[in-house]
């Protein structure tokens, strides 16, 4: 018989309700790695807390599968049935990223962030850049992904500060090739904390120590995660990623992300989920199908390993009101006071994949005739 059981982190003292999940418990047996149940086992869970538990999956993405048996829950969160045993290539792949989720982190003295600029070449908004890390040295880092041309930097921020660099192509997984290796190479720092992934087109919207103060007070990553169940989202997925990744669980969401060091670490360790979007993720699949692996492969990680750690949405906006395949993009007749106010001011997610309040540290698709 299988029964509900509250879970907390370890280091918890009791169930705590932002970090509530529910996970299936055999008879005797708890299969859940890295957190304790509650004494207190459950056969049916009452109206009023299977609300807060339906509002709090849907605003982790999920909940989490840490066992070794996996389980599914229907949506009324009666009881789990288990579903297939895990291969080998998954426990070997969970375990190390339990191992980095659970491990003490050390705050350095000194804690950094990242800012990974990904770009074809020349960085427009170098000035104004410029200006945002101007009497904050030692606070942050600055990469550089210059896929095409090497640019010519005035600011000093920027010199010397180009990775080695490989061609990306739009929707293919060289796009996704270039984001873990922005990420390896800060991790390489031990002091980064925070890692921002920003384009040639990104523009800051805040202050320096606006977004240094909030990045490194909060405990999850900004990965924007939801679920799209049209042919532009679900309709993408193919069945030759089974068993490890299945339709269910395939998500969509915007590729900027702001993400914390564990979190960076797991992605650049990934390679059995990673393999799975590079093989069988891409533009020209069968039957006319298009994916795009920068769309789907962290909002689909995340939402099956880590959904608790993620917000959800990306503090980067991008306005899709166009319908188009690319988002608006920001001309210099469009530039006003009022337009950073309203973008600043957005406290809803598109997607409404989360309870919190939306914060806004970045814009995207400023045009380059600015």
């Amino acid at each position: 018989m299988h029964k509900l059981c509250f879970c907390t982190p370890l280091d918890s003292e009791g169930p705590v309700d932002t970090s509530l999940v529910v996970v299936a418990v055999e008879e005797g047996t708890n299969y859940l790695l890295g957190l304790n149940c509650d004494a207190s086992f459950l056969d049916e869970v009452s109206s009023g807390v299977a609300s807060r538990h339906e509002r709090h999956a849907h605003a982790a993405c999920a909940p989490p599968s840490w066992s070794f048996k996996e389980a599914n829950m229907d949506h009324h969160f009666g009881f789990f049935t288990p579903v297939r045993e895990l291969t080998d290539d998954e426990i070997a792949s969970r375990v190390v990223i339990r191992d980095i989720l659970n491990m003490n982190q050390s705050i350095p003295k000194n804690p950094k962030i990242a800012f990974l600029f990904l770009t074809p070449g020349a960085l427009p908004f170098e000035k104004l850049w410029d200006k945002f890390f101007q009497g904050h040295e030692g606070r942050f880092s600055v990469y550089v992904h210059a896929s095409k041309d090497k640019p010519v930097h005035f600011s000093r921020y920027f010199i010397n500060r180009e990775i080695r660099s490989e061609k990306v192509v739009w929707g293919k997984i060289s796009m996704v090739d270039a984001e873990r290796r922005l990420l390896a190479n800060a991790l390489k720092d031990p002091d980064n904390q925070q890692f921002v992934l920003l384009s040639d087109s990104c523009i800051p919207l805040h202050d320096f120590d606006y977004v240094y103060n909030y990045l490194m007070y909060t405990n999850v990553s900004f990965v924007d995660c939801f679920e799209d169940p049209g042919p532009h989202g679900s309709g993408r997925y193919i069945e030759y990623m089974l068993p490890e990744v299945e339709k269910k669980d395939f998500r969509k969401g915007a590729q900027w992300f702001t993400m914390k060091r564990q979190h960076a670490l797991i992605i650049t360790a990934d390679s059995l989920y990673y393999s799975k979007f590079r093989d069988h993720c891409k533009p020209g699949m069968e039957k006319g199908r298009n994916c795009y692996s920068d769309e789907h492969y962290l909002p689909t990680f995340f939402y099956m390993l880590d959904p608790a750690g993620i917000a959800n949405w990306s503090v980067t906006h991008v306005d899709w009101s166009e319908g188009k395949w690319h988002p608006k993009s920001y001309r210099a007749q469009d530039v006003s006071l009022e337009l950073m106010r309203n973008i600043t001011s957005i406290s809803d997610s598109v997607h409404v994949t989360s309870d919190e309040r939306v914060s806004i540290f970045f814009s995207l698709d400023f045009a380059r005739v600015m």
